[in-house]
């Protein structure tokens, strides 16, 4: 029997409630959702379930039996059969009873006059900079024009000196009446040091060994050296971050806990125990910091290299900001990270480089070149400084030291211990997962105390202590730098633990099992699997498949979404469910709202990866898993309560700071003792940022910048592109948004193809697919659904002679939509919001691209509240003065009852009839509004091979009888198609 078209649902509505990641067909369910669920109170709500509103159920069932495609699943070298249970994800339940916020009662961020003194409850917010506007808000610039200018060539263009001189002569010669906007690139480099915003001065220290001198011997070049470092005061430039009024609604002035239905949920930091509990010990310690505001200063350094020709291309910077800012702000890159100075890299020749006396010193060095750049905060560490925030407000600020973002090498330096150990705790080396009751945390009390009852070589072999380094926060008030390191996703988990344990382990296992030509065999197939692996934004395309000489943090996080089913049919199943489990760890962790259930499930993952990893052992790939970076998993539980979700603390914050502080720099430079002139650059582009954000705050420009990608993509929208597509062209077309959180939309191409038809007769004879053969009837029973009411009608029980004629439509085609939703947990606005485009275009990059769709079905949880298709056309036409804005799509319908066991993913197949002997797609026309977002499809190829050559990424959609709905495409998708 063929299957039925579907009925369709839009669920456009997202649960506003933090937490809450339920959507609704309608604002009607979805205000009654927030009304039962997040409002009434629990007695109330239980009577309220049993009464409350129906949702539309689908008058068929769309999910095909498992036993209807036995032939099929056989090919494919699939189980007829998915189990539920324990491998099918068991999701949190979204009709939960109201958030509720508890904020630290004595340290609460009172507001205050600008001498300290708290203001009344329920005082306004003041004026932005006083009750006199400046005549010019531009200023030192002389208008808008100037300074857009400015900004155009010096951050956005990053134009050279030279080449704004000839830009400006070419401008002054065309508007010759006229005087010159600006008169040469010293002109304008003058007006752009005189600006007063985000002035944060460099300055700097030297720091020479002092220790005793080899007698008799040559002496050491680095003993005789000067080690510079560059630094700016911290206080004032986390006073820049506090006061930018773009931050004023992501920004957290006092300690919270967040509550649901009694259960803890951790998002930002300052959710977090750590800091609840540092307020306590400030309140505690002195009375007169009540009612001050808490800021924890989060620091993260990482050694770069910018480039592999001869000379100083090495730099290490350091980065600061302050934890009160909400983690989608300081990922999606609001100037809420700032560099705060570059540290000394001491070099020696081979001869000395592993001298102890060499290694002791480079320890030093680096931690009390820490302690001196952080030294001017430790009074206000005690006694709380007058600072005004964005808001307007004045208030009282008392730092501390924050988190440290850093990876494993470093973590062993700030911890003092010896590589090879764990710095958040005492388990030994060669046991790292033995039991907890085997170890402690490490602690500057637990070392003080190894140190009066040891030996400095009985520390280093029974604790890994560097018992003669002393840590730079041992300066500092309530600073423990073995509690203050922060869970490093990047590193920890996505580089090491996946990139470079699991899928070595993996080949390796592939090659001991298969030895010679057909380990190649299989691994130049898992290869092709992943260069045929279909379009979709923000995802990057692997052409040769792991074949990458050098491998990135993006490119490991690229490999994530993907490896799975590229190994599925290739290796044991333990294997496969190896990964799986660490995929969901890794996917779970990276969540932006983390509540208690998810901590339950976080360490029985934990403890089902480590029991399941053990077929890596058994195989002889691995002896043991002694590896601190994947032990690290252990104190994620304990990390996430301290510090909230670890995805505001991860190393690839301060990684992609590299690009804008260290890279881009350095290319503008002459190359010639390069640090000066990056210096200036950076606080160039500081100032010009900070003029541009105030002014935006108060309206005196007239958007927001358009990005690069977003002017690309709109150039590129109506135009065939026929040029190769690039490795990184999909990541362009996932973007933040800074819309309200909430409300998600779907948006057709702003300009429909130029010089294409534009009658339904037209569109088929220009287009000759067979599906489009249909649109003329779809286009009818479509007007029919929506003049008689019928739109949740599944279009075969509608008869298409009593729909009307439509003759004359005007259909505009549209070579692309663009989705707007929630996805806190990706990179988003500043509340969260994101968007991606989604495409139906016949030669994109030179080859068609055909994206697959989530549209709404009911308003079941997950996957099963969804439909699958494929856009095939978009178009809009009017009728009746109505418009109809449209996705021709075709339709795909679930495989069984339940993911697969193995992979934990749904499987989906296209759906096809037979017409007059010709096997055609079954489609049908939805109004966009019932489309989510896009969703990514991944062929299942079981234990069959790839064909070598002519299977390429654009084709796959088209080669395939059965498809993974790929929930690890993206974090938002991993929330939605479980």
């Amino acid at each position: 029997m063929p299957p039925k078209l579907k009925s369709i649902t839009h669920k456009r509505w997202s649960c506003t409630t933090v937490g809450c990641r339920s959507r609704f067909t309608s604002q009607y369910h979805r205000d009654q959702h927030i009304y039962y669920k997040h409002t009434v109170p629990a007695p109330i709500q239980n009577f309220i379930n049993q009464v409350g509103p129906s949702v539309y159920q689908p008058q068929h069932d769309e999910r095909r039996p498992s036993s209807a495609n036995g032939d099929d699943a056989q090919e494919l070298g699939q189980p007829l059969e998915y189990a539920e249970g324990a491998n099918a994800r068991q999701p949190d339940d979204p009709t939960l009873p109201p958030t509720r916020t508890e904020y630290h009662p004595r340290l609460d961020g009172t507001p205050c006059d600008i001498d300290g003194y708290d203001l009344p409850e329920h005082t306004g917010t003041p004026s932005s900079e006083g009750n006199d506007e400046p005549s010019n808000p531009y200023e030192p610039f002389k208008s808008k024009s100037q300074f857009e200018l400015a900004d155009l060539l010096y951050v956005k263009d990053e134009m050279s000196g030279n080449n704004i001189d000839d830009l400006l002569r070419v401008l002054e010669d065309h508007y010759r009446s006229e005087s010159p906007i600006v008169e040469n690139r010293e002109t304008l480099f003058a007006l752009i040091d005189s600006i007063k915003d985000g002035n944060v001065p460099w300055d700097s220290f030297s720091v020479r060994y002092n220790g005793d001198l080899p007698i008799g011997q040559d002496i050491p070049p680095w003993m005789l050296q000067d080690h510079e470092v560059w630094f700016r005061d911290v206080g004032t430039a986390m006073e820049q971050i506090i006061g930018n009024r773009e931050l004023a609604k992501v920004m957290d002035y006092a300690p919270k806990r967040i509550f649901q239905d009694g259960k803890r949920q951790y998002k930002d930091m300052m959710s977090g125990n750590w800091a609840w509990t540092q307020a306590d010990a400030i309140a505690d310690a002195d009375k007169t910091t009540h009612g001050a505001m808490f800021v924890p200063v989060n620091l993260g350094s990482d050694k770069t290299t910018v480039s592999v020709a001869t000379g100083q291309n090495d730099f290490y910077p350091l980065y600061g900001s302050p934890g009160n800012v909400h983690n989608t702000a300081r990922r999606g890159h609001r100037n809420a990270v700032v560099l705060l100075g570059f540290l000394a890299i001491p070099k020696t020749s081979k001869e000395y480089a592993d001298d102890a006396t060499y290694r002791k010193f480079r320890r030093q060095l680096f931690h009390l070149s820490l302690e001196r750049i952080l030294r001017p905060l430790r009074q206000s560490m005690l006694k709380p400084k007058v600072v005004r925030c964005g808001d307007g407000h004045y208030r009282r600020i008392i730092y501390g030291i924050g988190a440290y973002i850093a990876d494993y090498p470093e973590q062993a330096l700030l911890a003092c211990i010896v590589q090879g150990w764990c710095p958040k705790c005492t388990a030994p080396s060669d046991n790292l997962d033995c039991k907890a009751e085997h170890y402690v945390p490490r602690s500057h009390d637990h070392t003080d105390t190894a140190l009066d009852a040891h030996t400095l070589d009985q520390l280093w072999d029974d604790y890994g202590i560097l018992g003669d380094i002393i840590p730079f926060t041992a300066a500092f008030p309530r600073a423990d730098i073995h509690e203050l390191i922060a869970p490093d996703l990047l590193h920890q988990i996505i580089k090491g633990t996946f990139k470079d344990h699991l899928v070595d382990w993996t080949v390796a296992y592939i090659k001991q099992g298969h030895p010679g030509r057909e380990g190649d065999r299989i691994l130049a197939d898992i290869d092709r699997r992943i260069a045929a692996v279909p379009s979709f934004p923000g995802l990057r395309h692997f052409y040769e498949g792991r074949g990458y000489k050098q491998w990135t943090g993006d490119d490991s996080k690229g490999l994530m979404k993907v490896f799975l089913p590229a190994i599925a049919g290739h290796v044991p199943s333990e294997i496969v469910q190896t990964l799986r489990t660490f995929l969901d760890f890794a996917y779970l962790v990276r969540r932006n709202v983390i509540t208690e259930n998810d901590l339950r499930r976080l360490d029985q993952l934990v403890e089902d990866f480590q029991n399941l990893r053990e077929v890596f052992r058994d195989a002889g790939v691995r002896l043991n898993f002694n590896l601190p970076r994947q032990h690290s998993m252990v104190h994620y539980r304990r990390l996430i309560q301290q510090f909230g979700a670890p995805n505001g603390l991860c190393s690839s914050i301060t990684e992609s700071k590299h690009i804008k502080a260290i890279k881009k720099p350095y290319r503008r430079s002459n190359r010639n003792k390069p640090l000066g002139q990056m210096l200036v650059t950076n606080q160039r582009v500081d100032k010009l940022n900070a003029l541009k954000s105030k002014l935006r705050s108060k309206g005196h420009l007239s958007g927001p910048i358009i990005s690069d990608s977003q002017c690309s993509s709109t150039l590129l929208e109506a135009e065939k592109v026929t040029v190769r597509e690039g490795p990184r062209a999909m990541e362009g077309e996932a973007q933040p948004v800074d819309d309200a959180a909430g409300l998600g939309d779907v948006q057709l191409a702003k300009r429909a193809a130029p010089r294409r038809a534009r009658t339904t007769a037209e569109i088929v004879a220009e287009d000759g697919r067979p599906a489009i053969m249909l649109l003329p009837s779809l286009i009818r029973i479509h007007v029919h659904k929506h003049t008689s009411g019928q739109s949740d009608v599944s279009t075969d029980d509608i008869n298409l002679d009593e729909c009307p004629m439509v003759p004359n439509l005007r259909i505009y085609t549209y070579p692309s939509a663009r989705a707007i939703f929630l996805a806190p947990s990706d990179l988003s606005g500043v509340e969260g919001m994101k968007s991606e485009r989604i495409r139906a275009v016949e030669s994109w990059y030179g080859n068609p691209r055909y994206d697959c769709l989530l549209i709404g079905k009911s308003d079941e949880e997950g996957f099963q509240g969804y439909l699958v298709a494929r856009a095939l056309l978009f178009f809009s036409f009017r009728h009746e003065g109505v418009l109809h804005e449209c996705a021709l799509v075709h339709w795909f319908s679930t495989f069984g009852d339940a993911p697969c066991p193995d992979t934990g993913m749904w499987v989906v197949t296209p759906d096809f009839r037979v017409r007059q002997g010709v096997r055609v797609p079954v489609v049908d026309v939805v109004p966009i509004q019932c489309i989510f977002r896009s969703v990514h499809l991944i062929g299942v190829a079981g234990r069959h091979h790839l064909p070598l050559h002519g299977l390429e990424h654009w084709k796959s959609l088209d080669s395939f009888k059965a498809f993974y709905v790929n929930k690890y495409a993206d974090h938002h998708s991993n929330e939605t198609v479980f």
